[in-house]
């Protein structure tokens, strides 16, 4: 374990007005913790996942011309060139919460095959804790309780609506005591993601080949 948390100070950095200095700041700031977080979580995945390597992604918005980000992220994938194509798990911040995610978003590859293998297996949902959330829209912040979202429905929305997607993890709430631990921090995370691997793993088992 390393001393890495998230502090007041990086989620302040959403209140800077202009992109430059927002980027500015997540590159200074918020990446070097990405990469730390990242290093961390492949290490204490990869053999849960049974994956010869993991890669860190950390997103750096190039696409942004004008308007800033109102949030940042890091995925750990089991490919080198990219995370969206396939399930990832994803760290990030916005301006008043960290969110952590199993992800399935953009379109993945195989993305019917692996809704279908996780609707066949729903009872996997059983297993994960009450406090987890949904997110059918990773460009919002609105997340549903587990306990309160018809899994089958958003699961059969993520396998029939071309713009469908399907998120599920925790968060934490930029007050909450624990980022003030920095070990409770890391073990918070990599527990929530390791929740979650019979989920990753299922989909795997769903797709017709090899990824």
């Amino acid at each position: 374990m390393s001393n890495v948390t998230f502090t007041k100070e990086d989620f302040s950095i959403f209140e800077i007005p202009t992109l430059e200095d927002r980027m500015q700041a997540i590159r200074e700031q918020i990446q070097p913790k990405f990469r730390k977080f990242g290093e961390l979580l492949k290490e204490g995945l990869i053999n849960e996942m049974d994956e010869d390597e993991l890669f860190v992604h950390v997103a750096q918005h190039l696409r942004r011309t004008k308007n800033p980000p109102n949030d940042t992220w890091m995925a750990v994938s089991c490919n080198k060139r990219g995370y969206k194509m396939a399930p990832h798990f994803q760290l990030g911040l916005y301006g008043d919460h960290v969110f952590i995610w199993l992800a399935y978003i953009d379109n993945p590859k195989f993305e019917k095959e692996m809704a279908q293998g996780l609707l066949e297996n729903i009872e996997l949902f059983e297993t994960i804790p009450e406090d987890f959330v949904i997110s059918l829209d990773h460009h919002t912040t609105k997340v549903t309780p587990i306990k309160e979202l018809d899994i089958e429905k958003g699961l059969t929305r993520f396998r029939d609506v071309k713009k469908g997607e399907f998120l599920i993890g925790r968060q934490l709430m930029a007050n909450d005591p624990i980022l003030k631990n920095p070990v409770e921090t890391q073990l918070y995370i990599l527990d929530t993601f390791k929740s979650l691997l019979p989920l990753y793993k299922q989909s795997f088992q769903s797709i017709p080949i090899e990824y």
